[in-house]
């Protein structure tokens, strides 16, 4: 049995501003409204996920200590307090 394919962030991020271009557009009915907005909500914790994965990536480096060995350090970033 072949599961579906999840999207990328970057697919799922399409899809979110599709969504919300279909619900300005117009006056839809109440039952298509609803499903665009359940679709829309799933899709954007889908995408802070991602983004808070990302993040966390981000948030460490690797270097190669003198030991050779790896270091890992917090990334910091000028203007994040």
């Amino acid at each position: 049995m072949a599961t579906k394919r999840e999207g990328s962030f970057e697919e799922s991020l399409a899809e979110l501003e599709s969504i919300v271009s279909k619900m300005e557009e117009g006056e839809p009915e109440l039952s298509e409204l609803m499903k665009h907005y359940s679709r829309g909500v799933t899709l954007s914790q889908k995408c802070l996920k991602a983004l808070e994965r990302a993040e966390q990536t981000m948030d460490l480096m690797v270097r190669e200590d003198a030991a050779g060995g790896v270091e890992e350090a917090a990334l910091e970033i000028e203007g994040d307090q």
